[in-house]
């Protein structure tokens, strides 16, 4: 290891910001052992505490229908196709009762960017679910989806917000995020939201007091600078308003996807990139492990290379699903990935509360739980 990486790992574990030069230096390094060393440094200086936790919820897509295209993505549909769908309540209703009888107390609810639904729609679905499920956060609709909403609506993005919070929307989910760069934003996606428009959501909602998750999907054609850049753009918004409780990265899946040509991301990408992020990332308190992507062994490892989180049990995945990643993880193994790296497995909440009896050895029961605070 060169003496200009260790100085810079020695300043991010100290708790010194890292500019975005000192930030591409660490992710252009390839001393990945050195780079894990000082993430975790950070990770166990931000939580002392003997506990990493999970939380249990399930990703609904409420449609596949979407007049974006992006390359990646191999759910999608286009509206005009026959295996095009809107799920029934009842088809919701069902996997939300099993969602709760596992002991979730969310679901994950995100769509294509369906042409026609109006906003009454969604308001109509969020007050639904609210008064039938009092206790399930709805963790819904990525910031493309939203800045689809004031298109299709004709509305103010703060109208739509205000709105859908008024109706029930608990928090947003940081999909749609890829790379905040418009360069490879408008290589790899059409018709959907830029840059300044993805932040733009986010700040808006963490100004209605709300809270959201970032997120970043590399190893395709952003290069380490860009990604650098990401980082950047999340930790002046977080700076700003404070409104991110966590970041995931993933990498690209591309099998099944018009981006097949691009040869996957390795688990020692994945952990360094982690890892960086971990270092860059000096405001954000919550780092997620992405074992959806990455399968149990490397999302275990992802522990000592910046995550304090296991991410979520995802009982249902559509999405990294249909690009051929099919990992598969129950609460007994991510507890044991849990306990085998040192720590006590806690279940959490979105808003990284436990909601778990640290003396018990599994999940909270989520009809038994008290209403999730409303966000003012």
């Amino acid at each position: 290891m060169s003496s200009e990486i260790a100085s810079l790992l020695d300043k991010a574990v100290a708790g010194e910001r890292l500019n975005r030069e000192e930030g591409l230096k660490l992710m252009e390094s390839h001393d990945l052992v050195a780079l894990g060393k000082a993430a975790n440094e950070v990770t166990k200086r931000l939580h002392p505490e003997p506990y990493r936790t999970y939380n249990i919820d399930r990703n609904i897509n409420y449609s596949n229908s979407c007049t974006a295209v992006c390359d990646f993505c191999a759910f999608y549909r286009n509206p005009k196709d026959p295996d095009v769908y809107v799920l029934k309540p009842e088809q919701l209703y069902q996997k939300i009762e099993e969602t709760i009888e596992l002991g979730g107390d969310q679901i994950l609810l995100q769509g294509g960017l369906h042409p026609t639904l109006k906003l009454e729609w969604y308001e109509d679905l969020l007050r639904d679910l609210r008064e039938r499920y009092p206790t399930v956060n709805v963790h819904g609709f990525s910031p493309p989806e939203l800045h689809h909403f004031t298109k299709v609506n004709k509305l103010s993005l703060r109208e739509v917000l205000e709105r859908l919070k008024a109706a029930g929307l608990g928090s947003l989910p940081g999909g749609g995020g890829e790379i905040l760069v418009d360069r490879v934003r408008k290589e790899i996606t059409r018709g959907k939201a830029l840059t300044e428009e993805w932040l733009e959501v986010n700040r808006v909602w963490h100004e209605l007091g709300g809270i959201s998750s970032a997120t970043m999907m590399f190893g395709h054609i952003e290069t380490l600078a860009e990604r650098v850049e990401h980082l950047d753009r999340l930790r002046d918004l977080q700076d700003e308003t404070g409104g991110f409780s966590a970041f995931i990265c993933w990498t690209l899946q591309p099998d099944h996807t018009d981006m097949d040509y691009v040869p996957p991301a390795g688990a020692f990408e994945y952990l360094k990139t982690q890892a960086v992020s971990r270092l860059y990332l000096d405001n954000f308190k919550n780092i997620q492990s992405s074992w959806v992507t990455q399968g149990e062994k490397t999302g275990q490892m992802a522990l000592f290379f910046g995550a304090n989180d296991m991410g979520s049990l995802m009982i249902e995945e559509n999405v990294v699903s249909q690009a051929g990643t099919t990992h598969h993880l129950t609460v007994e193994t991510i507890r044991r990935c849990i306990t085998e790296s040192g720590y006590i497995p806690r279940q959490r909440n979105v808003f990284y509360e436990y909601i778990d009896d640290p003396d018990s050895n599994g999940p909270a029961k989520g009809s038994g739980r008290v209403p999730l605070p409303v966000l003012n």
